[in-house]
């Protein structure tokens, strides 16, 4: 598959394939200096049983695209199918379940009566008490929605969003507020849900997380889409590997100028260095300090890999404005 933004209307996989299409997406906001463009023609499909991650820096226009998947926001430009129908329709038929970063949960309701609410809303729901243990929310069920911990909260999140037993599950950020053993248990949840063929799209600033559990990441910049591909091939498609290695006494100039580096980092007795060609960096490495010692030559990160194709996408479309977008 080839990473590039003109190919996004394959990477779904065949047209058979594909439950969610997004075409030609466009959405700008009246701002005080002009129309700010927060969407700019951003298309991609999803296959039924993906995981799919949508990345990108402040004001790439990620939640503005989500919206627009839910309906929440009319594009000005392009459409949305979710299943072969509008997204109202497919909403209104439990087909879609969100998660998203604003709004309240109802006050003075328990955890279980609020669940209970929402699955009564839906015509083939999961159980409740199914919902409450998949969720781990089971613990503080009697909880009242207003005494809960942030962590809690977005279990019930959670909660809320998987009992229509959707089709397809929409999150925003959904471990923002999450210490790290609550991020760890939440994701246990996800796979458990995805395992039964259900689709997942999540929005998330975790770049650990996009590597460990999408099938597929979407990277967009300044409202457009840069990359869309496997993890794998995304930081493949960067080109650059890195050598570390313990070397006492090491001068970072003369180390920059070494065949094949691009950059040299001194950290303690250790080197790090980004190299466009890491055979020849590491031949005339061995070459000129035979001390070396401690060699390791890794690929490039997904981080590293979002951070260069996104700054990419910002030289190739400059904002308009200032305004921050979602």
């Amino acid at each position: 598959m080839q990473l590039t933004p003109d190919a996004a209307h394959v990477a779904g996989g065949a047209a058979a394939d594909r439950e969610i299409r997004v075409q030609g997406l466009v959405k700008s906001f009246r701002g005080p200096q002009g129309p700010i463009e927060a969407v700019r023609g951003v298309s991609f499909d999803i296959a039924a049983g993906q995981t799919v991650a949508l990345l990108g820096p402040n004001g790439a226009g990620k939640s503005t695209t989500i919206d627009m998947l839910l309906g929440l926001l009319a594009p000005d430009a392009g459409e949305v199918s979710l299943f072969g129908r509008s997204p109202a329709d497919a909403v209104a038929a439990g087909a879609v379940g969100a998660m998203l970063q604003t709004g309240d949960l109802i006050r003075d309701l328990s955890v279980r009566e609020l669940v209970t609410m929402v699955a009564s809303l839906y015509p083939a729901p999961l159980g409740v008490e199914e919902v409450l243990e998949l969720t781990g929310a089971g613990e503080f069920a009697a909880q009242r929605t207003q005494k809960l911990s942030g962590g809690q909260t977005q279990r019930v999140r959670s909660a809320v969003a998987l009992v229509s037993d959707p089709r397809l599950l929409v999150l925003d950020e959904p471990t923002a507020a999450m210490d790290v053993e609550g991020r760890h248990a939440f994701w246990r949840t996800m796979r458990e849900f995805a395992a039964r063929g259900k689709t997942i799209l999540f929005a998330t600033h975790y770049i650990e997380e996009a590597d460990a559990y999408a099938d597929r990441a979407v990277l967009m910049a300044h409202g457009r889409l840069v990359a869309d591909g496997p993890t794998t091939e995304i930081k493949a498609r960067v080109g650059t590997r890195t050598i570390r290695a313990t070397l006492p006494g090491a001068d970072a100039r003369t180390l920059q100028r070494l065949p094949g580096v691009t950059g040299a980092e001194l950290r303690g007795e250790a080197v790090v260095l980004t190299c466009s060609d890491s055979d020849a960096a590491v031949r005339a490495l061995l070459q000129q300090y035979t001390g070396a010692r401690d060699i390791e030559i890794a690929a490039a990160g997904l981080e590293e890999a979002f951070l260069q194709l996104t700054a990419d996408g910002a030289a190739a479309s400059a904002p308009t404005s200032g305004a921050s977008l979602r």
